[in-house]
């Protein structure tokens, strides 16, 4: 009897290891799509750097692909289906196009020059804020705290589109966390950020 039940249980790991699927965040390209994104919003016109097709846009070279995960069940002749293992980070929808387009004539228009002052920072979580009020002449202060939180709002917005775009709803927070590395990694010499709930200075 307790060799048939364990047969049993054998017949149904077996079973259910056929029909496994991993799917996991392929963080290398979601940081290779963030930099994309990231330097084309931040970017002056002036220093933007030319790409060598001399084509504008978002497109960038597919990742290499690197060699399926090994999964023991392999051993016992089991291939688990790999959905997505190596997806092509999608950040070209038309809603995040919009959504950077937006982002980067505000980055130039009402936010540069306050992170150049100081008076802007990027939070932990990818977001902006006014770090330092003082920083910003009378006349600014309500078009700035506008501009911040229509930045905050339409950043909210792009990296749930994000997620969605590439089939993953659930990706989002992984892709918010890539992106505010990102916009640190990108900062220009001066800026502010947080790190462990402190400012420091690029």
């Amino acid at each position: 009897m307790r060799r048939l039940l364990g047969l049993s249980m054998v017949a149904t790991v077996v079973l259910t290891a056929c029909v496994t699927i991993n799917v996991y965040f392929p963080a290398a390209e979601a940081k290779e799509a963030a930099k994309v994104f990231v330097e084309k919003v931040i970017n002056d016109a002036a220093e933007a750097p030319k790409s060598e097709g001399g084509g504008g846009g978002m497109a960038f070279e597919a990742p290499r692909l690197d060699p399926p995960r090994f999964d023991p069940l392999m051993l016992i002749g089991i291939s688990p289906a790999y959905a997505q293992s190596q997806p092509d980070f999608n950040i070209q929808t038309p809603a995040i196009t919009a959504i950077q387009s937006r982002m980067k004539q505000r980055f130039d228009s009402a936010l540069r020059p306050h992170f150049d002052s100081g008076a802007l920072g990027f939070t932990e979580d990818g977001l902006v804020v006014v770090r330092d009020a003082a920083a910003l002449a009378l006349k600014d202060r309500v078009p700035v705290n506008t501009a911040v939180a229509d930045e905050n709002r339409d950043r909210k917005a792009v990296y749930r589109e994000i997620a969605v775009a590439n089939g993953h709803p659930e990706w989002e927070g992984q892709i918010r966390s890539v992106f505010a590395k990102q916009w640190v990694d990108s900062a220009r010499g001066g800026w502010w950020y947080q790190r462990g709930g402190a400012w420091k200075q690029k």
